[in-house]
């Protein structure tokens, strides 16, 4: 069990990084539990999916994983920081909201949930040959990845009070960081 929490761990450092990307625009309690569900489920949803595909589908994309995780990402930051610096951004001070929260456009958050837990395709087929429990696995990764998201959020957020108007901005440039971070690696 404790194999698996180190492992649960490390698979939601990305998404607790990312957290704090979103979080640092301003996000509504509604949002916060968004990001939450949709970063739990793939982090839960996507070695189950690896486990499914089988060892030589998982492999051959385990190995391109990373760098699909991380060109979607990066083009996820990218896509925000373009707007932003538009000033047609989705979240905190584009006048959507009156009480300044931001709302994540549900297909960002989705894309950004997909881009962060690909390379879980190749853990699930890993957790099937070391006989863990599949669902006990699932449960376990998707509840840390929630806790950890929901901790970057918050986290995100106060930096986001300290960075007043420009939060998307930095947010953006965050979450480009942790695609660069994926892709090296680091994450």
């Amino acid at each position: 069990m404790v194999a698996l929490l180190l492992v649960a761990v490390a698979l939601g450092l990305s998404n607790f990084a990312a957290a704090i990307g979103i979080g640092i625009s301003g996000v509504d309690r509604r949002t916060r539990w968004r990001v939450g569900i949709v970063f739990g489920l793939f982090e839960a949803g996507m070695p189950a999916v690896g486990l499914a595909l089988g060892r030589g589908l998982a492999d051959e994309i385990g190995s391109a994983a990373r760098w699909i995780g991380a060109t979607l990402l990066i083009a996820t930051g990218c896509y925000a920081l373009w707007q932003n610096l538009r000033g047609t951004g989705g979240g905190a001070g584009d006048g959507a909201n009156d009480d300044g929260a931001g709302r994540l456009p549900l297909g960002r958050l989705l894309l950004t949930g997909l881009a962060l837990s690909v390379d879980n395709l190749a853990v699930g087929f890993s957790l099937g040959a070391e006989q863990v429990n599949l669902a006990t696995a699932a449960a376990v990764i998707g509840a840390v990845s929630l806790g950890l998201s929901l901790i970057g959020l918050e986290l995100g957020a106060r930096i986001g009070e300290k960075t007043g108007h420009r939060g998307e901005l930095l947010g953006a440039v965050v979450l480009i960081g942790v695609g660069i971070a994926v892709a090296t690696g680091a994450l």
